[in-house]
């Protein structure tokens, strides 16, 4: 299966550290070599970068790893595929969206098995991957509850994607991460874990690359950072492992709410299985 990595922050935050480390494992330290992407918010707007080529070797990847983009929403994946053709660059995640006047951006770790959603009126995918189809289901429902002026209101659109997440996890493994550049939502159905980086802050060292780093030399007191991954990316961190079916909103780089998902037995075994295969 896939990887994610994400990170929500309280100020534009440098993510070349955590990249530099997860890149890695696309083809190098693991076996995700069937592409790549990362987004990175400013405003409204997602700076994005795909690539069909292993993250461990390809050039954008190289380039993002020099290149100083600060953001306080980005989004990362590297694909092992499952569905759709596994070098197409259409199907290279994150997926890409507008709403609400917003870019957002979807990345999915996991199987859908038997997972065929009405098509909306509006959104449709482009590519061939289970993931993609989730995501434009997700859209479909959270443009439902505009206010008429063109917003999403924050508790409203948790509240939706909370329902729309536990039918579409029915099917599978559905670790996601979605982002509207003003938030992250976290969606947990096997392996993620989450690190919060704040005051007084220490040094970490990469568990893919020979990198260290002093947060407390780059870091104010105002920085709050929270890293979510597939796997930890360092040594030397408090990562929490989430369980199946936690469901987080992410601001300003801390978890504002949480809720837990109901995950029927039948899915945890499939789920267990399934991870017991990767």
């Amino acid at each position: 299966m896939c990887q994610l990595l994400g990170m929500n922050s309280a100020q534009p935050a440098d993510t070349r550290f955590s990249f530099t480390g997860f890149a890695q494992r696309g083809g190098a330290t693991d076996s995700h070599g069937d592409g790549f992407g990362i987004g990175f918010f400013e405003n409204k707007v997602c700076r994005l970068f795909i690539d069909n080529q292993p993250a461990a070797s390809s050039p954008v990847a190289d380039l993002i790893k020099h290149y100083p983009i600060k953001s306080k929403n980005v989004i990362s994946h590297i694909r092992k595929a499952t569905q759709g053709g596994a070098m197409q660059l259409e199907n290279c995640h994150p997926f890409l969206r507008e709403l609400c006047g917003r870019h957002w951006l979807f990345a999915h770790n996991g199987d859908l098995k038997d997972y065929a959603p009405v098509p909306g009126k509006r959104y449709q995918p482009i590519g061939e991957t289970d993931s993609e189809l989730a995501f434009c289901e997700l859209m479909e429902a959270i443009i439902n509850i505009e206010d008429g002026h063109g917003a999403c209101p924050e508790e409203l659109s948790f509240a939706v994607i909370a329902r729309v997440t536990e039918r579409i996890a029915a099917h599978g493994v559905f670790n996601y991460l979605l982002s509207n550049g003003k938030f992250m939502v976290v969606h947990c159905s096997t392996n993620l874990y989450v690190l919060q980086r704040e005051w007084p802050f220490a040094q970490a060292e990469l568990i893919d690359a020979d990198m260290r780093m002093d947060f407390s030399l780059t870091n104010s007191l105002d920085d709050r950072i929270a890293i979510v991954a597939t796997q930890p990316l360092t040594h030397g961190e408090n990562w929490r492992k989430l369980e199946a079916g936690d469901l987080l909103l992410l601001r300003d780089g801390q978890v504002v709410r949480e809720t837990k998902l109901h995950v029927s037995d039948e899915v945890k075994a499939k789920n267990a299985a399934n991870l017991a295969c990767v």
